[in-house]
């Protein structure tokens, strides 16, 4: 009878970084500000943002990445926050809706979906405002048309388009797209 040996072909287990399947410390940047917390591996950052850091701002719609209601920056990037893993995040910028005002003074985003009832419901406001500012830093605001297929990933149930498209060309048109994410 042969005998076999195994070939390794992952690291010795004292030589690789074991995290999990418990709890793990996370460190995250978030909105200029380092936090850190306790969390499985398996927790969604929108989980981690709602449920440990209190920024209840980010919204859990589908959770399944249909909606774009989870919408936040990862290294200034669009992302799906209930389809990203938190320890994927570990020591990158993540913000959120909570981060773009500037103390009191809302950011031109913000401010332009208030003057233009871009917000009827409110629920996907969030997720919407923050692919509407990444909109206009990757300069994918030409016209209605280019706007309307860089914010499909983004749903409003209350068919607010027409308002949300005139929020994002105002800030377009007044700021231009160089400043409009700050």
């Amino acid at each position: 009878m042969k005998s076999y040996q195994a070939i390794r072909t992952t690291p010795a287990p004292d030589s690789a970084v074991v995290r999990g399947p418990g709890e793990v410390e996370v460190r995250l940047r978030v909105n200029g500000a380092t936090r850190t917390m306790s969390v499985e591996p398996r927790v969604s950052l929108l989980d981690a943002l709602r449920d440990r850091l209190e920024l209840t701002g980010t919204k859990k719609g589908c959770n399944q990445g249909a909606c774009g209601a989870c919408t936040v920056w990862v290294d200034r990037r669009r992302v799906l926050a209930c389809l990203t893993l938190a320890i994927s995040c570990e020591n990158r910028e993540v913000a959120t809706i909570e981060g773009l005002a500037d103390g009191d003074t809302l950011h031109p985003m913000q401010q332009a979906f208030l003057d233009a009832d871009a917000l009827q419901c409110g629920y996907c406001t969030p997720g919407q405002i923050m692919s509407a500012v990444a909109l206009l830093a990757e300069g994918h605001a030409g016209d209605d048309i280019e706007i309307r297929e860089w914010m499909s990933g983004n749903v409003c149930r209350c068919a607010a388009y027409p308002h949300i498209r005139a929020a994002i060309r105002r800030v377009r048109d007044e700021k231009g797209s160089g400043d409009a994410a700050r």
